[in-house]
């Protein structure tokens, strides 16, 4: 995960060097992914963001990226 951040905010491409082009849906299909996943998923990452003490200028910005994506990878449900 962390070349993959790392080559998606502007890093050398070293998540593509090692594992292709990121195709993240793909890459999670086979896996869960329902609200609470995605809420136990988003948890887990606020006490990671939280553990860094980035600047609020780079913690917004990644918080809010990885809320996007989690909530992008989950189904809609009726």
């Amino acid at each position: 995960m962390t070349a993959f951040l790392a080559q998606y905010w502007g890093a050398p491409r070293g998540y593509s060097a090692l594992r292709g082009h990121p195709r993240l849906r793909m890459r999670h299909a086979p896996s869960r992914m329902d609200a609470d996943t995605r809420d136990r998923w988003l948890t887990h990452m606020r006490t990671v963001v939280d553990d860094l003490h980035l600047p609020h200028e780079h913690e917004a910005p990644l918080w809010e990226y990885l809320q996007r994506t989690a909530f992008s990878l989950t189904p809609v449900t009726a």
